[in-house]
């Protein structure tokens, strides 16, 4: 049976490091203890003025193929998973095609927010084992929230930052490797709690959406403490039913980086050694549909992830959105 397998990874962070000092000076107060204490950032990557989503895309896009020893001329397929898209439209895929020279492929792009690169993941799996026409199939997860942060809001200026991750997922029919299963879910209620409101037909961007900063990230509502332990957990526990295997014979998990001690309480909750969660948020920053295939292509470089390895892959994000998938690598 055929069935897609990750064959390369890539990621890229912008030059520029931003750590909680430059805060300290920015909001005249220590933030810097409570980033350490509570969230464990240190620091992060924001991009150059000069710089934008594509930018990110594409340096991750071209590192991911080289990993797997592909042209992009090879690619049947390109997904790019952002909320910070390099224009309303067209797509910010379509122009990381024309620049990689993936003049074969499709695109598009998923806009499931900090979901985003997981959800693109299990439709482009899908499209593989669903159709022999797709059989290299490019996934980029990218990130620009920098652009949209109200530098005077506390709640999202320290967390937030910029990159991007890849991976390329290749057609196999070796039994045992590539993608198991995997689960979307949505809780619709939230979609006014956390977001950026202005630009869109609802708020078109104009002198009254700048004023209120309708155009930049905004924490609406403080989302409950419990909510992302709870669902995370739960959709490893149901990708584990689906398996056969137990949430303890899991070799890694890769969850969304914004909240380290909210993927501890899940490990606790599986009954899983925190060590299996491997987090970048720490040098990185929180950066939404780019996180979970930046701290894959981290543990791949750092050799903590081997083939044959059993991984989870979980995100969530604003609307709300989350996505889990299991894969044998």
């Amino acid at each position: 049976m055929r069935n897609a397998i990750i064959t390369g990874t890539g990621a890229y962070a912008p030059e520029r490091v931003v750590d909680n000092a430059y805060f300290n000076r920015l909001l005249g107060e220590d933030v810097d203890t409570w980033l350490r204490k509570n969230v464990e950032i240190y620091e992060r990557r924001w991009a150059a003025p000069d710089e934008s989503t594509a930018d990110l895309c594409e340096a991750a896009g071209r590192q991911a193929l080289a990993n797997a020893g592909i042209a992009a001329t090879d690619l049947d397929l390109l997904i790019v998973a952002t909320d910070t898209p390099e224009f309303i439209s067209p797509s910010t895929a379509s122009v990381v095609q024309d620049r990689l020279g993936a003049t074969a492929a499709g695109t598009f792009d998923v806009n499931t927010a900090c979901a985003g690169f997981v959800t693109a993941l299990d439709i482009g799996s899908k499209y593989i084992r669903s159709d022999d026409q797709y059989n290299r199939v490019l996934v980029i997860g990218g990130y620009a929230m920098s652009k949209y942060l109200n530098m005077q809001d506390k709640k999202t200026v320290t967390l937030f930052a910029d990159g991007a991750g890849a991976v390329v997922l290749e057609s196999s029919e070796e039994p045992g490797r590539g993608f198991l299963t995997s689960e979307l879910r949505s809780q619709g209620q939230y979609n006014g709690w956390m977001g950026i409101y202005g630009g869109g037909t609802r708020q078109p961007v104009s002198c009254d959406a700048i004023a209120s900063h309708d155009h930049q990230l905004q924490f609406v509502h403080r989302f409950p403490t419990e909510l992302n332990p709870d669902t995370w957990s739960d959709m490893a526990r149901r990708l584990s039913a689906r398996i056969g295997t137990p949430p303890g014979e899991v070799d890694h998990y890769f969850i969304t980086q914004i909240n380290v001690n909210a993927i501890r309480a899940t490990l606790d909750r599986l009954g899983v050694d925190p060590a299996r969660a491997h987090t970048i948020m720490h040098y990185y920053g929180y950066t939404g549909s780019a996180c979970i295939p930046m701290a894959l292509h981290d543990a791949f470089e750092k050799g903590k992830v081997n083939r044959g390895d059993l991984v989870y892959f979980i995100g969530s994000g604003g609307g709300l959105a989350f996505a889990s998938a299991a894969f044998r690598l």
